[in-house]
């Protein structure tokens, strides 16, 4: 638990407030997913991220065998697929996704930009619905809007950590619009035509994260928790609108209380 509340605090959280016997695998999905998300940091080649992601491809695929290698996050993650038969397209989506992150060049358009979103987060979504124990298939375009809106989310408010590694996640023609080029994001240059990219970025975030909200209010309850992340896309796109959409600025952030409200308030009230 302390292992998942580190490496993704946000849904950490929000995994405390399902069922406690879903926890342990909702964090072993939580762990999964941030060595995955990792890879690109701690490699110096393109090819040996590669590597580490077909290391993973294989770990799922000796799971699904019947096996599984000795390594601390796997042997949670096998118990969890076991335990609540967890769909093995889900965790191929998310590796394969990965791959994108190897590469620097910013996304062509805002639908490219939607596509990586979806593929990094939403089978993240699906499988946690799973381990609630609905049918994710049916619950796909709930997980599509809620992964979208989250990811979208976390690329804007994590642009000043990537381009400081080199790396803008503005897709091309947003750049293009807003007078900007790889160069001048990475240099911090033009506070306030970044503001504008981001915003265009935190605009379609917000239709998926509306469209999400929507949606989960016909879920039952303990369906519904399992998509609480879209109240922190919400609350953190609200935050970083009154910033002016500077991704910079301290305020841009919600501290743990104001997180921890916002779920509990969600939790019980069904929001």
């Amino acid at each position: 638990a302390a292992r998942a509340r580190a490496a993704d605090p946000d849904r950490y959280m929000c995994a405390l407030f399902t069922a406690p016997h879903q926890r342990g695998a909702l964090f072993s999905l939580l762990l999964f997913n941030a060595e995955i998300a990792r890879v690109r940091e701690v490699v110096s080649e393109r090819m040996l991220g590669q590597i580490r992601l077909q290391w993973w491809r294989e770990a799922i695929d000796e799971i699904y065998q019947g096996g599984g290698r000795r390594h601390e996050v796997v042997d949670h993650l096998a118990e969890a697929i076991r335990t609540h038969g967890l769909t093995r397209r889900y965790f191929e989506r998310l590796i394969d996704a990965r791959e994108k992150d190897l590469d620097d060049t910013p996304p062509e358009n805002i639908a490219v930009l939607e596509h990586y979103a979806e593929e990094s987060a939403a089978p993240l979504v699906l499988l946690a619905l799973e381990v609630a124990g609905a049918d994710a298939d049916v619950l796909a375009d709930v997980a599509r809007h809620t992964g979208i809106g989250w990811a979208l989310t976390g690329l804007m408010r994590a642009l000043p950590h990537h381009a400081a590694e080199g790396r803008v996640m503005v897709p091309r023609d947003v750049l293009a619009a807003t007078g900007l080029t790889v160069q001048t994001v990475c240099g911090g240059e033009a506070k306030a035509d970044i503001a504008r990219a981001v915003e265009k970025v935190a605009n379609v975030a917000r239709q998926h994260s509306d469209e999400a909200r929507v949606l989960r209010r016909t879920l039952p309850q303990a369906v519904k928790r399992a998509t609480l992340q879209t109240i922190l896309s919400a609350a953190y796109l609200r935050r970083l609108a009154a910033c002016g959409h500077d991704p910079t600025n301290p305020r841009a952030t919600l501290g743990p209380l104001y997180r921890q409200f916002l779920l509990t308030k969600a939790a019980l009230f069904g929001a």
